[in-house]
């Protein structure tokens, strides 16, 4: 009798890795962008906001108590602060000519209001301009936020239309009540750019799960997503992103114990983790 063959799994598909730089001049991002490219990253997102601020580093609070072999606990992380600069203090031109030509990778030109999180200080309407003057300049990718007025999105679209793809994406400060809140949000998404990004704050294992079931509901359908989440459990998304077909995984090359109590992920330690879990 024959003995018959055992199926043999399809590989899964590696998610894009994205890296966003850190840096607030454009040194510091092409000193990351250059560990990006070395370390694997598959595309790269460009914070322009961050150029309009200067980081202040806090001085690390030292603990005083010890862990239970008696070594003494490392400073507890304070985040940096942002100062903001004001907007004719950039040479935004010189600094797109800069990033396309020191940066291999693919990019992401985003420039993040506060309301979605980021540090731009400007107006609106000074913000809009720089993403008109970003897609001008012929990148790979735009990141345009799903509330931005619809009559100047229309706009920006129809500027970046056969040039420039969009990442259409929407933060949100609160925790998603179930995973369908997630769906019903990306189906709202869905015709506003070639990947929707959602992301949430996120306090443990039960935000986690909602995002993981969120994604785990899109791993077959032809809507291209990146589902993830601020804070702890926000990873989720990220580690198993080949397992949840994941369109674009979103990670840094920033290092420290503070990262995944924020959601994020250091690229290596990513490549890694696929490694391990055989998803690679």
């Amino acid at each position: 009798m024959v003995k018959q063959a055992s199926p043999v799994a399809e590989p899964m598909q590696r998610p894009t890795i994205c890296v966003t730089l850190s840096g607030c001049s454009v040194d510091e991002i092409l000193a990351d962008a250059a560990r990006a490219t070395a370390v694997g990253a598959d595309l790269c997102e460009v914070r322009l906001d961050m150029l309009w601020v200067v980081e202040k580093v806090p001085e690390p609070v030292e603990k005083n108590d010890s862990d239970s072999k008696g070594r003494r606990r490392k400073p507890a992380y304070i985040p940096p602060e942002y100062i903001p600069q004001a907007f004719d203090s950039i040479d935004l031109s010189a600094a797109l000519d800069a990033f396309k030509g020191g940066i291999d990778l693919p990019v992401v030109l985003t420039c993040r209001p506060e309301r979605q999180g980021g540090h731009f200080p400007g107006t609106e309407e000074e913000r809009i301009s720089v993403l008109r003057t970003a897609i001008d300049s012929g990148v790979s990718w735009v990141d345009l936020e799903a509330d931005i007025d619809s009559k100047i999105r229309t706009e920006l679209l129809q500027i970046a239309k056969g040039n420039t793809k969009v990442i259409s994406s929407a933060h949100f400060s609160d925790e998603p009540d179930s995973s369908s809140e997630i769906l019903n949000d990306i189906d709202d998404m869905a015709d506003s750019g070639d990947i929707i990004k959602v992301c949430y704050n996120t306090s443990g294992r039960s935000s986690g799960l909602k995002l993981f079931e969120a994604a785990w509901s899109l791993r077959e359908s032809e809507q291209k997503a990146a589902i993830m989440g601020m804070g702890v459990g926000g990873d989720w998304t990220r580690i198993h992103g080949p397992l949840l077909n994941q369109e674009l995984v979103y990670s840094t090359m920033e290092t420290g114990s503070h990262l995944s109590s924020q959601g994020r992920i250091n690229a290596l330690d990513l490549l890694i983790a696929w490694e391990m879990l055989h998803y690679e």
